[in-house]
Protein backbone atom coordinates (compact mmCIF):
# COMPACT_ATOMS: atom_id res chain seq x y z
CA UNK A 1 0.00 0.00 0.00
CA UNK A 2 1.31 3.77 -0.86
CA UNK A 3 2.11 6.01 2.20
CA UNK A 4 -0.86 8.30 0.75
CA UNK A 5 -3.60 7.35 -1.26
CA UNK A 6 -4.75 10.07 -3.72
CA UNK A 7 -7.82 9.54 -5.72
CA UNK A 8 -11.24 11.17 -6.86
CA UNK A 9 -14.31 10.14 -5.86
CA UNK A 10 -17.20 11.64 -7.07
CA UNK A 11 -16.58 15.70 -7.40
CA UNK A 12 -13.94 15.27 -4.59
CA UNK A 13 -10.45 15.23 -3.96
CA UNK A 14 -9.00 12.81 -1.39
CA UNK A 15 -6.13 12.48 -0.21
CA UNK A 16 -5.51 9.97 2.74
CA UNK A 17 -1.94 9.43 5.10
CA UNK A 18 -1.47 5.35 4.83
CA UNK A 19 1.40 4.68 7.16
CA UNK A 20 -1.01 4.42 10.92
CA UNK A 21 1.77 2.40 12.49
CA UNK A 22 4.39 5.28 11.59
CA UNK A 23 1.40 7.76 12.99
CA UNK A 24 0.90 8.48 9.35
CA UNK A 25 4.42 10.63 9.95
CA UNK A 26 4.57 13.16 6.83
CA UNK A 27 7.60 11.56 4.76
CA UNK A 28 9.28 13.72 1.85
CA UNK A 29 7.84 11.87 -0.63
CA UNK A 30 4.43 12.19 0.98
CA UNK A 31 4.96 15.77 0.90
CA UNK A 32 5.34 16.41 -2.90
CA UNK A 33 2.49 13.92 -3.18
CA UNK A 34 -0.05 16.49 -1.19
CA UNK A 35 1.65 19.19 -3.77
CA UNK A 36 1.25 17.61 -6.53
CA UNK A 37 -2.39 16.56 -6.27
CA UNK A 38 -3.33 19.80 -5.17
CA UNK A 39 -1.81 21.21 -8.56
CA UNK A 40 -3.60 19.16 -10.60
CA UNK A 41 -7.07 19.66 -8.86
CA UNK A 42 -6.59 23.47 -9.06
CA UNK A 43 -8.31 23.82 -12.22
CA UNK A 44 -10.05 20.67 -12.89
CA UNK A 45 -13.59 21.53 -12.85
CA UNK A 46 -14.90 17.76 -12.24
CA UNK A 47 -13.12 18.38 -8.79
CA UNK A 48 -15.23 21.12 -6.60
CA UNK A 49 -13.50 19.77 -2.97
CA UNK A 50 -10.45 18.09 -1.28
CA UNK A 51 -10.72 15.99 1.54
CA UNK A 52 -7.57 15.12 3.67
CA UNK A 53 -7.86 12.08 6.42
CA UNK A 54 -5.42 9.28 7.42
CA UNK A 55 -5.80 5.50 8.07
CA UNK A 56 -5.54 4.34 11.87
CA UNK A 57 -7.31 5.79 15.28
CA UNK A 58 -4.10 7.47 16.72
CA UNK A 59 -3.34 10.19 14.47
CA UNK A 60 -4.24 12.39 11.32
CA UNK A 61 -0.13 12.66 11.34
CA UNK A 62 2.37 13.03 13.98
CA UNK A 63 4.75 15.23 12.16
CA UNK A 64 7.56 15.13 9.27
CA UNK A 65 9.40 11.91 9.40
CA UNK A 66 12.71 13.20 10.27
CA UNK A 67 15.19 10.48 10.40
CA UNK A 68 17.19 10.88 7.27
CA UNK A 69 17.22 14.58 8.00
CA UNK A 70 19.05 13.63 11.02
CA UNK A 71 21.32 11.43 9.34
CA UNK A 72 22.50 13.79 6.41
CA UNK A 73 22.63 16.36 8.91
CA UNK A 74 25.02 14.76 11.53
CA UNK A 75 27.40 13.81 8.80
CA UNK A 76 27.24 17.70 8.19
CA UNK A 77 25.37 17.77 4.85
CA UNK A 78 22.65 20.24 5.71
CA UNK A 79 21.00 20.99 2.36
CA UNK A 80 18.56 17.54 2.48
CA UNK A 81 16.96 19.01 4.95
CA UNK A 82 16.81 22.50 3.77
CA UNK A 83 15.65 20.93 0.40
CA UNK A 84 12.82 19.42 2.67
CA UNK A 85 12.15 22.27 4.43
CA UNK A 86 11.49 24.54 1.23
CA UNK A 87 9.82 22.06 -0.60
CA UNK A 88 7.47 20.86 2.49
CA UNK A 89 6.87 24.92 3.27
CA UNK A 90 5.80 25.74 -0.34
CA UNK A 91 3.25 22.84 -0.27
CA UNK A 92 2.16 24.67 3.28
CA UNK A 93 1.60 27.59 1.50
CA UNK A 94 -0.90 26.13 -1.42
CA UNK A 95 -2.78 24.25 0.70
CA UNK A 96 -3.48 28.02 2.78
CA UNK A 97 -3.70 29.87 -0.28
CA UNK A 98 -5.92 27.03 -1.91
CA UNK A 99 -9.09 28.68 -3.90
CA UNK A 100 -11.08 25.50 -3.43
CA UNK A 101 -12.67 24.35 -0.02
CA UNK A 102 -10.52 21.68 1.57
CA UNK A 103 -11.50 19.66 4.35
CA UNK A 104 -9.38 17.79 6.76
CA UNK A 105 -10.64 15.38 9.33
CA UNK A 106 -7.43 15.44 12.30
CA UNK A 107 -8.08 12.50 14.80
CA UNK A 108 -5.58 11.42 17.03
CA UNK A 109 -2.34 13.04 16.50
CA UNK A 110 -2.15 16.13 14.39
CA UNK A 111 1.35 17.95 15.54
CA UNK A 112 3.96 19.35 13.30
CA UNK A 113 3.85 18.41 9.54
CA UNK A 114 0.39 17.26 10.03
CA UNK A 115 -0.43 20.26 11.55
CA UNK A 116 0.94 22.52 8.25
CA UNK A 117 -1.50 20.32 6.20
CA UNK A 118 -4.59 19.45 8.11
CA UNK A 119 -4.57 23.05 10.08
CA UNK A 120 -4.68 24.63 7.17
CA UNK A 121 -7.34 23.15 5.34
CA UNK A 122 -10.28 25.69 5.05
CA UNK A 123 -12.18 23.39 6.86
CA UNK A 124 -10.81 21.80 10.10
CA UNK A 125 -12.62 18.76 11.56
CA UNK A 126 -11.83 17.19 15.06
CA UNK A 127 -12.84 14.70 17.40
CA UNK A 128 -13.03 13.59 20.48
CA UNK A 129 -9.34 12.02 20.54
CA UNK A 130 -7.66 15.11 18.36
CA UNK A 131 -4.85 16.10 20.16
CA UNK A 132 -3.21 18.93 18.58
CA UNK A 133 0.20 20.72 18.77
CA UNK A 134 3.18 22.43 17.99
CA UNK A 135 6.13 20.88 19.85
CA UNK A 136 8.89 21.88 17.68
CA UNK A 137 10.90 23.75 20.33
CA UNK A 138 11.67 20.33 22.16
CA UNK A 139 14.19 19.23 19.49
CA UNK A 140 15.35 22.36 19.01
CA UNK A 141 13.11 23.76 16.44
CA UNK A 142 10.99 26.55 16.56
CA UNK A 143 6.70 26.28 15.25
CA UNK A 144 7.09 26.08 11.28
CA UNK A 145 5.37 24.76 8.48
CA UNK A 146 2.32 28.08 8.68
CA UNK A 147 1.97 27.16 12.33
CA UNK A 148 3.62 30.09 13.79
CA UNK A 149 1.10 32.54 12.28
CA UNK A 150 -1.61 30.45 13.50
CA UNK A 151 0.10 30.82 17.38
CA UNK A 152 0.53 34.48 16.41
CA UNK A 153 -3.44 34.92 15.88
CA UNK A 154 -4.09 32.92 18.70
CA UNK A 155 -6.53 34.66 21.57
CA UNK A 156 -4.14 36.60 23.96
CA UNK A 157 -0.83 35.34 24.95
CA UNK A 158 -2.06 31.82 23.97
CA UNK A 159 0.36 31.98 20.88
CA UNK A 160 3.71 32.40 23.09
CA UNK A 161 2.15 29.35 25.65
CA UNK A 162 1.72 27.25 23.22
CA UNK A 163 4.33 27.78 21.25
CA UNK A 164 6.64 27.81 23.92
CA UNK A 165 5.74 24.75 26.08
CA UNK A 166 4.54 22.47 23.49
CA UNK A 167 1.36 21.87 25.03
CA UNK A 168 -1.38 19.62 23.52
CA UNK A 169 -4.59 20.93 22.65
CA UNK A 170 -7.96 18.56 22.74
CA UNK A 171 -10.76 19.65 20.28
CA UNK A 172 -11.94 22.70 22.10
CA UNK A 173 -8.73 24.17 23.09
CA UNK A 174 -7.70 23.56 18.59
CA UNK A 175 -11.16 25.29 18.43
CA UNK A 176 -10.65 28.41 20.67
CA UNK A 177 -6.34 28.64 19.58
CA UNK A 178 -7.50 29.02 15.70
CA UNK A 179 -5.98 25.46 14.88
CA UNK A 180 -9.61 23.91 13.98
CA UNK A 181 -13.01 24.96 13.26
CA UNK A 182 -15.34 22.17 13.69
CA UNK A 183 -16.30 19.03 16.42
CA UNK A 184 -17.57 16.21 15.11
CA UNK A 185 -18.10 13.02 16.98
CA UNK A 186 -16.02 10.40 15.25
CA UNK A 187 -18.58 8.27 15.42
CA UNK A 188 -20.39 10.30 12.73
CA UNK A 189 -17.09 10.84 10.32
CA UNK A 190 -18.35 7.65 8.26
CA UNK A 191 -21.47 9.79 7.48
CA UNK A 192 -19.82 12.94 7.00
CA UNK A 193 -17.26 11.62 4.26
CA UNK A 194 -20.37 9.90 2.63
CA UNK A 195 -22.28 13.01 2.49
CA UNK A 196 -19.16 14.78 1.29
CA UNK A 197 -18.24 12.37 -1.13
CA UNK A 198 -22.34 12.00 -2.22
CA UNK A 199 -22.59 16.12 -2.21
CA UNK A 200 -19.20 17.23 -3.06
CA UNK A 201 -20.39 20.62 -1.16
CA UNK A 202 -18.81 21.54 2.10
CA UNK A 203 -22.41 22.70 3.32
CA UNK A 204 -23.08 19.81 4.86
CA UNK A 205 -20.92 19.84 7.35
CA UNK A 206 -23.51 22.13 9.08
CA UNK A 207 -25.55 19.36 9.79
CA UNK A 208 -22.83 17.77 11.51
CA UNK A 209 -21.45 19.61 13.65
CA UNK A 210 -21.45 19.69 17.57
CA UNK A 211 -20.21 21.54 21.05
CA UNK A 212 -16.85 20.08 21.67
CA UNK A 213 -16.36 18.64 25.10
CA UNK A 214 -15.08 20.85 27.17
CA UNK A 215 -11.12 22.18 27.28
CA UNK A 216 -8.55 23.32 29.79
CA UNK A 217 -7.19 26.67 27.94
CA UNK A 218 -10.15 28.96 28.37
CA UNK A 219 -10.25 28.64 32.23
CA UNK A 220 -6.42 29.35 32.28
CA UNK A 221 -6.76 32.43 29.73
CA UNK A 222 -6.03 34.74 32.75
CA UNK A 223 -2.90 33.45 33.64
CA UNK A 224 -1.57 32.57 30.29
CA UNK A 225 -1.51 36.44 29.76
CA UNK A 226 -0.47 37.27 32.79
CA UNK A 227 2.67 35.34 32.36
CA UNK A 228 3.02 35.16 28.47
CA UNK A 229 3.11 38.70 27.73
CA UNK A 230 6.82 39.66 27.86
CA UNK A 231 8.87 41.07 25.17
CA UNK A 232 11.24 37.88 25.22
CA UNK A 233 11.75 34.43 26.72
CA UNK A 234 13.37 36.08 29.85
CA UNK A 235 10.62 38.41 30.78
CA UNK A 236 8.21 35.23 30.55
CA UNK A 237 10.17 33.21 33.01
CA UNK A 238 10.80 36.04 35.52
CA UNK A 239 7.29 36.56 35.42
CA UNK A 240 6.62 32.88 35.75
CA UNK A 241 9.24 32.83 38.74
CA UNK A 242 8.01 35.42 40.79
CA UNK A 243 4.20 33.90 40.80
CA UNK A 244 5.61 31.10 42.87
CA UNK A 245 2.43 29.31 42.41
CA UNK A 246 1.87 25.68 40.92
CA UNK A 247 0.44 27.01 38.01
CA UNK A 248 3.16 29.34 36.80
CA UNK A 249 5.57 26.11 38.49
CA UNK A 250 4.30 23.50 35.55
CA UNK A 251 4.91 26.10 32.72
CA UNK A 252 8.26 27.18 33.45
CA UNK A 253 8.62 23.33 33.91
CA UNK A 254 7.65 23.21 30.53
CA UNK A 255 9.17 25.59 29.36
CA UNK A 256 12.47 25.12 30.36
CA UNK A 257 12.33 21.35 29.23
CA UNK A 258 12.90 22.84 25.53
CA UNK A 259 15.79 24.51 23.74
CA UNK A 260 16.24 27.91 25.16
CA UNK A 261 17.32 28.96 21.57
CA UNK A 262 14.11 27.92 19.76
CA UNK A 263 12.09 29.15 22.79
CA UNK A 264 13.49 32.86 22.49
CA UNK A 265 13.40 32.39 18.65
CA UNK A 266 9.45 31.36 18.98
CA UNK A 267 8.69 34.11 21.08
CA UNK A 268 10.45 36.79 18.87
CA UNK A 269 8.31 35.47 15.81
CA UNK A 270 5.09 35.43 17.40
CA UNK A 271 5.55 38.99 18.16
CA UNK A 272 6.75 39.68 15.40
CA UNK A 273 3.96 37.71 13.01
CA UNK A 274 1.06 38.97 15.32
CA UNK A 275 -2.18 39.93 13.05
CA UNK A 276 0.02 38.76 10.01
CA UNK A 277 -2.51 36.85 7.61
CA UNK A 278 -0.16 36.05 4.66
CA UNK A 279 0.99 32.32 5.74
CA UNK A 280 4.16 33.56 2.89
CA UNK A 281 5.90 35.78 5.53
CA UNK A 282 5.34 33.59 8.27
CA UNK A 283 7.26 30.51 6.46
CA UNK A 284 10.34 33.00 5.20
CA UNK A 285 10.58 33.99 8.90
CA UNK A 286 10.36 29.85 9.91
CA UNK A 287 12.70 29.12 7.30
CA UNK A 288 14.94 31.67 8.29
CA UNK A 289 15.50 29.56 11.35
CA UNK A 290 15.10 25.98 9.76
CA UNK A 291 17.87 27.09 7.17
CA UNK A 292 20.39 27.35 9.93
CA UNK A 293 18.74 24.89 12.35
CA UNK A 294 21.09 22.43 11.72
CA UNK A 295 24.29 24.24 11.91
CA UNK A 296 23.46 26.52 14.34
CA UNK A 297 21.29 25.65 16.45
CA UNK A 298 19.98 22.76 18.48
CA UNK A 299 17.73 20.54 16.04
CA UNK A 300 20.33 17.81 15.48
CA UNK A 301 21.07 17.44 19.41
CA UNK A 302 17.53 17.57 19.88
CA UNK A 303 16.91 14.86 17.64
CA UNK A 304 19.36 12.70 19.23
CA UNK A 305 17.76 13.15 22.77
CA UNK A 306 14.26 12.44 21.73
CA UNK A 307 14.25 10.10 18.75
CA UNK A 308 17.85 8.23 18.43
CA UNK A 309 18.58 7.87 21.98
CA UNK A 310 15.70 7.98 23.49
CA UNK A 311 17.68 9.41 26.83
CA UNK A 312 15.62 12.78 27.15
CA UNK A 313 19.10 14.80 28.20
CA UNK A 314 19.68 16.51 25.65
CA UNK A 315 22.86 19.23 25.93
CA UNK A 316 21.48 22.47 24.38
CA UNK A 317 24.15 24.89 23.50
CA UNK A 318 22.44 27.53 25.83
CA UNK A 319 23.01 26.76 29.50
CA UNK A 320 19.12 27.85 29.95
CA UNK A 321 16.99 30.44 29.09
CA UNK A 322 19.14 33.11 30.95
CA UNK A 323 22.08 32.56 28.13
CA UNK A 324 20.05 33.22 25.44
CA UNK A 325 20.79 36.96 24.14
CA UNK A 326 19.32 39.08 21.73
CA UNK A 327 21.83 38.56 19.85
CA UNK A 328 20.88 34.95 19.69
CA UNK A 329 18.22 35.47 18.48
CA UNK A 330 18.87 38.50 15.46
CA UNK A 331 21.57 35.84 14.20
CA UNK A 332 18.74 32.92 13.94
CA UNK A 333 15.72 35.02 12.39
CA UNK A 334 18.31 37.36 10.42
CA UNK A 335 17.35 37.73 6.52
CA UNK A 336 18.99 34.80 4.47
CA UNK A 337 19.76 37.00 1.20
CA UNK A 338 20.36 34.04 -1.81
CA UNK A 339 19.37 31.45 0.49
CA UNK A 340 16.16 33.18 0.86
CA UNK A 341 12.77 30.89 0.15
CA UNK A 342 11.17 31.48 -3.00
CA UNK A 343 8.22 28.91 -3.04
CA UNK A 344 9.57 28.01 -6.28
CA UNK A 345 9.90 24.37 -7.40
CA UNK A 346 13.95 23.76 -8.38
CA UNK A 347 14.64 20.90 -9.92
CA UNK A 348 15.94 17.83 -8.34
CA UNK A 349 20.22 17.80 -8.38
Amino acid sequence: MADIEIRVEGKVGRMTFNRPKALNALTYDMCLAVEDALDAWREDDAVALVLIDAAGDRAFCAGGDIQEMYDTGRAGDFAYGRRFWRDEYRMNAKMYEYPKPVVSLMQGFTMGGGVGVGCHASHRVVGETSQVAMPEVGIGLVPDVGGSMILANAPGRLGEYLGTTATRMGPADAILAGFADVFVPQDRWPDLVAALLDAGDVAVLDDFGTEAPEGTLAAQMDQINAHFGGETIGDIKRSLVADGGAWAAGALKAVERNSPLAVACAVEMVHRLRGVGDIRRALDLEYRFTHRAMEHGDFIEGIRAAIIDKDRTPRWRHEGIDAVGGLDVVRMLMPLGKDALTFEKEEMA
